[in-house]
């Protein structure tokens, strides 16, 4: 069945491909390759759903690879090379991401000298290459908002109005509510919680959101940033009935105790 496709080199690729639908066109294809196999592939890597690591590093060496196969198969599909940048600006950040003792490591705080410059090189040639093909899509616009984060020499630096405004255009082309969940991340940082929490308040009703523990992490978090230790508390309480990860478990359970500590100073 997978010599279907004898012209492609990867023999999980070209089952992929010999999977799906025989009428789609190869354009279609390719999208729904991205879509629904590499892409996914790559995000259970990135971020583990459950389990004691935060990451997965084999599955996203994987994705990287499969994406690297399909971009030499097609090197003018723009989404292709946009999924590609948007991979490997991501994996650059992962030996940051997670402490030695095993910890989520926040962004604010991580050592960008240990970000793997060489990937992000070739994630931003990648990023490049898509914009010169004239179309820009939802990974090319992912990957644009990955690179605000790879060429900014602090945390503090960040462009986050970029950002945000990149967040606002794939908005446009993307369903998802977790797109308008970041955005508010990125509205925080460059307007305030308080602009942020009027932002997460339109959430509250998102059926995709009833179940993600991201939705009460954040909000938790600006309320911390605003005082009201007590309602920031609540939502990490809330966070963590949700939380299926052990590393994230960890670091909400820590921001809980900080929480609820500094209250009880407030107070004592």
């Amino acid at each position: 069945m997978a010599d279907e496709h004898p012209d492609i080199p990867d023999d999980r690729l070209r089952l992929i491909f010999t999977c799906c639908p025989g009428e789609l066109a190869p354009e279609n294809r390719v999208a729904l390759t991205l879509l629904s196999v590499i892409y996914r592939i790559f995000s259970e890597g990135y971020s583990s759903h459950g389990g004691p690591s935060l990451t997965r590093v084999d599955l996203c060496h994987q994705a990287i690879r499969l994406g690297t196969v399909l971009v030499e198969l097609m090197p003018e599909h723009s989404e292709a090379l946009g999924l590609l940048a948007l991979m490997e600006v991501q994996v650059s950040r992962n030996r940051a991401r997670v402490a030695p003792s095993g910890e989520l490591v926040q962004m604010a705080d991580q050592d960008r000298a240990l970000w793997d410059r060489s990937l992000i090189a070739s994630g931003l040639d990648h990023l490049e290459r898509a914009a010169l093909l004239g179309t820009c899509g939802a990974y090319q616009l992912q990957a644009r908002i990955a690179a605000c984060h790879a060429v900014a020499s602090s945390f503090d630096a960040t462009d986050w109005r970029r950002i945000a405004a990149l967040y606002t255009e794939l908005r446009r082309t993307s369903s998802s509510p977790i797109v308008e969940l970041n955005r508010a991340i990125a509205v925080c940082m460059a307007d305030g919680p308080d602009a942020a929490l009027k932002i997460i308040d339109t959430l509250d009703n998102e059926p995709a959101l009833k179940s993600y523990h991201r939705l009460p992490a954040t909000r938790a978090d600006f309320l911390w940033r605003l005082q009201p230790w007590s309602e920031a508390a609540t939502e990490y309480r809330r966070a963590l009935r949700l939380v299926s990860n052990d590393r994230e478990r960890d670091f909400l359970t820590k921001r809980l105790k900080d929480c609820e500590s500094t209250e009880y100073d407030r107070f004592a």
